[in-house]
């Protein structure tokens, strides 16, 4: 298996257990939160989209990774629907894939410039934390699934 490829798996995993988690939250659901302040489900998933963009452009950009994170956050902000941000998700999903597929293994196996996005690490390394970033937004999402008083799917099985 080559590098592109396990990228490509280990990505595709991670996308599935995500929307496997969050599928019981609907439309009536994108402007729930917890709490004041908190992201709402729509913001959530608009999160993880956003972030996977983050990390895949980031990754090969000459400027590095983008650092304007109040910014970042305002455009995550706006988001107020939750099949919008599911839309984003799903456009990020594929940029990332064609991220995999038009760089070579030896670009993968490159290494990061020093700084303080895992710098130095070669940088297929952005997938392990891409699939950190997704498992813990969907955590969170499974959290708001069973206040709103849903049950949360198993991400790990098909049901």
């Amino acid at each position: 298996m080559t590098i592109n490829d396990g990228l490509k798996q280990q990505f595709a995993a991670a996308k599935e257990f995500f929307n496997r988690s969050t599928r019981s939250l609907d439309e009536a659901d994108s402007v729930f939160a917890p709490q004041p302040g908190l992201f709402t489900v729509a913001q959530q998933v608009a999160h993880a989209a956003q972030t996977i963009e983050w990390f895949v452009d980031g990754v090969f950009a000459a400027e590095g990774f983008r650092m304007e994170f109040e910014a970042m956050e305002e455009e995550v902000r706006a988001v107020s629907s939750l099949a919008a941000a599911r839309e984003w998700f799903e456009r990020a999903c594929v940029h990332a894939v064609a991220v995999i597929e038009g760089h070579s293994e030896e670009e993968w196996k490159a290494r990061l410039p020093q700084g303080p996005i895992m710098g130095g690490d070669p940088r297929y390394v952005v997938f392990n934390a891409l699939t950190d970033h997704t498992a813990h937004h969907r955590g969170a999402l499974a959290v708001y699934t069973r206040l709103l008083g849903k049950v949360p799917p198993m991400p790990y099985m098909d049901m």
